[in-house]
């Protein structure tokens, strides 16, 4: 089984949208017993918090169904259990290295490496472009799933 821990700031936004997007293209695929898959954030200050409004309709617009969300925050201890860490952004990427330390080494990626491309997933909470963030984080996991089923 192979676990993978979305990450973005707050776990209200991009990493949820990340985590269910990627619960649905694993179902579509008839993959689901082979992934465990879950989001958190490298901040705390979301913590409990559901998924940002805007977020959940765009994922309604697009099909993709969510269950209940809480808001967590990645701790060190996440290192033990997931085999991948996939980051949103270059910020997100520091915190998590500064909060999985040496454990995290070979396991944090940036999505939209697995895209094709060295950039940033869309932050919609500055932007309000759900829908950009939603493309970005869509082709990410896909070539994430791509990647994942040649191995």
């Amino acid at each position: 089984m192979t676990r993978i821990m979305f990450i973005c700031h707050g776990n209200i936004c991009r990493s949820p949208m990340a985590e269910f997007i990627m619960k649905e293209l694993v179902r579509r695929s008839g993959l689901d017993d082979r992934f465990e898959i879950a989001s958190c954030a490298v901040s705390d200050e979301e913590t409990g918090n559901g998924i940002y409004p805007p977020a959940k309709s765009e994922l309604r617009r697009r099909g993709i169904p969510f269950g209940e969300h809480r808001a967590v925050r990645l701790t060190r201890s996440d290192c033990g259990r997931y085999d991948m860490f996939i980051v949103m952004d270059t910020g997100n990427l520091r915190r998590a290295r500064d909060i999985l330390g040496k454990q995290g080494e070979g396991k944090l990626y940036k999505l939209m490496q697995f895209a094709g491309s060295d950039g940033d997933v869309s932050d919609p909470w500055y932007s309000r472009r759900f829908d950009i963030a939603f493309d970005d984080i869509m082709r990410g996991c896909e070539g994430l799933l791509r990647e994942l089923e040649s191995r």
